[in-house]
This record gives structure tokens, sequence and C-alpha cells, in this order.
């Protein structure tokens, strides 16, 4: 039996059932990543002596009773910009290559306490400023289904890890499509809550008012299972948001009849690779035969949103990154004459080219003669961006359409032209100025065998309605195996 072949609900019923202990399940996590690791590039950090130890206690404490979750003795990664105390945390740059936290995010200790074992960090974009896991520090990121493909990104060393299955599941963050692109790319279903739903304590910001912590997992079952163990307030976090029901296996059922699909012009027109078009479409009429009302409407400012999000999300950037500047901790410049001259050494040698054109531009919009033309006037086309998804919402319980307009690009595609890598996000940066859910789950793939994703957008707090419609499409399709996951 493959362990690391099983979802992880399905490890963590056979850990219950002392079928299979918690260091057996670490353990063939640790050998799948031995193995398959040089090929997939998914990890930083792999904590072998910590998660056997950890292993060891979680397997006292299911036997003594006292750990029965779904996901006790089930190893998990974790994208390396969530604190971990004690693990390295380097966010993928050479700034905070030596970071090791005095704390854990609390989406991770939630998990820790559920009894899920962390079995290491994975890669990602460099402070999650891309979308292939390519500005890595320390190398790319490959995609299990064609290692000359990017896996996506910035999550891209979450969803190739559970994709290659060197993990059961995996945590990632989504600021503008983070967890649903790569998911997308990879194979897998991810899930971006509703804003204030995780817990962004512990979580190196990227974009404040954007950020949201969620699962990446073979199947909706277990994106459920872990969102309900993640979920919850968290008064160490302002923007947090107490809500009534987290009870969100609960949606677990096949049935969409009467639910209210949408499917927005706007999303199918120029530059949709017509494979992607066509498998989306079909899983659209999957869910009509289902019982599930679907109908096109015009979503309008669509085209707005890209410049809208890389404005906030880059003055964000240029503010939440101030703080690395070499004095309290990563890294300094070895040589410097005076305090300035080491902050500007040891942030031009710590942060790559793109979180620098990221930061660079942040400063701009946000400066004397610039603020109003540009950041104000972003702000207010956020505003109209979400006043544009209530109105569809009136009418539709979800909205349908792609993840990406295209399957994984090659290796080295997308850095050549930065402005194609940012229009690749078109379908999934309103989701995240407007604070709405969002999952991402396999719908085909293209004649190159890549994967093909399909999104589903929910209202703010409607993850039960969105995770109804993708598990009843998800029973019409069988999880497809990527070729390192059977190597």
């Amino acid at each position: 039996m493959e362990l690391m072949s099983l979802t992880a609900t399905e490890l963590g019923r056979r850990i219950q059932a002392k079928e299979v202990s918690a260091e057996e399940a670490v353990s063939a996590a640790l050998d799948a990543i031995e193995r398959k690791e040089k090929a997939v590039g998914g990890f930083v950090t792999v904590d072998r002596e910590g998660a056997l130890s950890r292993a060891k206690e979680v397997q006292h404490k299911i036997l003594a009773g006292e750990l029965k979750g779904p996901l006790a003795g089930v190893p998990v990664a974790v994208k390396d910009n969530l604190c971990t105390k004690g693990l390295k945390t380097t966010c993928a740059s050479k700034i905070l290559y030596n970071f090791v936290p005095g704390y854990t995010a609390e989406a991770v200790k939630r998990l820790e306490e559920a009894g899920a074992i962390v079995i290491g960090k994975t890669n990602m974009d460099e402070f999650a400023m891309g979308s292939t896991t390519e500005t890595s520090a320390f190398g790319p990121t490959r995609n299990p289904w064609n290692t000359d493909h990017v896996p996506g990104g910035s999550s891209g060393g979450s969803c190739a890890a559970v994709a290659a299955e060197e993990c059961s599941f995996a945590l990632g963050s989504d600021t503008g499509g983070s967890i649903r692109q790569p998911s997308s790319f990879c194979g897998v279903t991810g899930i971006k809550p509703t804003y204030g739903t995780v817990s962004r304590y512990g979580l190196i910001a990227y974009g404040s008012s954007l950020d949201q912590i969620g699962p990446v997992a073979k199947n909706v079952t277990d994106c459920a299972s872990v969102l309900e163990v993640i979920a919850g307030f968290d008064a160490k976090d302002s923007t947090s948001v107490a809500r009534e029901d987290y009870r969100f296996t609960e949606a677990l059922v096949e049935d969409v009849r009467g639910l209210r699909i949408g499917i927005p012009r706007d999303y199918f027109g120029e530059g949709l690779d017509p494979e992607v078009k066509a498998a989306v479409h079909a899983a659209a009429e999957t869910l009509r035969d289902k019982g599930a009302v679907v109908e096109e409407f015009d979503l309008s400012l669509v085209e707005y949103a890209i410049p809208a999000y890389y404005v906030i999300a880059c003055a964000e950037a240029s503010s939440n990154l101030a703080r690395f500047d070499g004095v309290k901790y990563g890294y300094r410049a070895a040589e410097y004459e005076g305090l300035h001259q080491m902050y500007k050494r040891s942030r031009s040698e710590g942060f790559g080219p793109e979180v620098k054109r990221r930061i660079m531009l942040g400063s701009f919009v946000l400066s004397s003669g610039y603020y109003d033309a540009y950041y104000l006037k972003a702000l207010r086309t956020k505003a109209l961006i979400k006043q544009a998804f209530d109105q569809a919402f009136a009418s539709y319980d979800i909205i349908l359409g792609p993840a990406a307009p295209t399957t994984a690009p090659r290796l080295g595609a997308s850095l050549a032209d930065p402005i194609k890598m940012y229009l690749g996000d078109i379908y999934t940066i309103a989701v995240n100025l407007a604070g709405l859910p969002g999952i991402s789950l396999p719908c085909g793939r293209d004649k190159s065998g890549l994967p093909i994703g399909l999104q589903l957008i929910g209202d703010c707090f409607q993850e039960k309605k969105l995770l109804r419609a993708a598990y009843a499409y998800e029973q019409t399709r069988q999880y497809e195996r990527s070729p390192l996951a059977v190597m």
C-alpha cells in the first residue's frame, strides 16, 4: 500500500483504525521526498528529525484516545512564509536565509493541535511575488506533470509537493491567486477562504489587505477538512472575523439542484486558451446536467482588476518589506560604511529582481504627488469591483470560470516578460480585491497532458456553497496522479 497515494482523510482514517501508525505515514512522506525532490524542488527545508520525533508523540496520543480528528498523524507541508517555531522560515529570499522564528503561525499551530505533523517548508516565489515559483532564491520548483514546465505560484512548492505525493496535504497563501493558479497548473485542489476566515498571525505579509491562508490537497473533502481545523477567530489578528459556522464538511453532498451558477462572458474572451475554454464549459454542462441552473452574464470592471491589484499589492508590499533592513535579523551585507549604506547594501543584495520591482512600484504610487493619482484611485476601483460582485451574487450563488488563461507555461517563459506574467492573474485577483472565497479543482487536461483548472467563486462567507458545487462536480471525475506521483 502506497501511503502517499491516499488522500489526507483516508490516511487519517487508517491511522485511527490502527492499520497504519503516524510514524509509518511520516516515514513514507520523507522517503517520497528523498526519491522525488531532486526532480521537483518543492521544499526549501525538510525537518526529518523533528517530524519523526513529533510522529511518536502524536501516535502515543492517538493510542491514548487524546487525538481523534481526521488529520491526526497525517504529514503536512507548509509554505515557507508561514512562521514555524524553531524551524527556518525564509520566504524563499536571501534576506531571510537564516531566520528561525520564535513562534508558530496560528494556522500551523491549529493543525499541530489537531495532530497533523509538519514535515517541512515548501518553496515559493520570493515573498510570494510571482506566478511561477521561479523567483525563489533557492531555485525553481518544477511541475510534477512535466518538469520542463512551471508549477505556478506563488504557492508552487505546496501544490507541486501534493501533486508529486511528497506529502498528504499542504498550506499555501493566496494574495492574488497564489493557491488557485498553481493548484490549476498541478492538477490538485486548493481553496482561498473569505478574507478574515483564517488567522494571518504568523504569515509574513505581502499585501495585508489581500493575503489569506488556505489548504491545498488532492480533493475537495480534504480541503474542507483542513479548512475546518485552521479556520476560526484569532484575537492576535486584527483582520480576523468571528463566524457562526465552521462546519465546512457538512457541505460535502452530491446535490446541486437549484444552485444558480453564473458564467461571466468577460472571462471567455481574448487570451483564453481554446482547450481551457472547452474544458471549463464542459464542467459547467456537467453541473447543469446535475440540476444546477447555469447562465451567462456580464461581470463589469474585469479589465480594471489587474492594474488596481498591482497598485494596491505593491504599495502594501513596499510598506511591509521595509522591516527587512539587515538590523535585527536575516541577511546583512558584509561590507558597508555607516548605517544608511548598510541598509542599502543589505536590501540590494538580499532582495531579488521581482521583489525590488514591486517595492519600487509600491513606493512610487505612495509617493507625494502620485498617491491620489494611483493609490487612492486603485482603492476606489477595488470598491467598485466589490460592488460588481455584489450585484452578481444578487442573481447567482456561484460564479464559474477558468483559474488561469492557459495551462502551465515552460520554465523561463514567463520571467522574460513580467507584464505577461501579471496578465496571467486575470481570473484570480478580483477575488482577493473583493475578499471573496474561491476554489480551483481539476477539470481536464490539454493535448500535452497538462492539467486544466476550474475556478468557482462564492460570495463572502459562502464557502459551503462552493464546496457543495465543487464536491458534486468532483464526483463525476477520478483523481489523476501525476507522472512523478507514481515514481
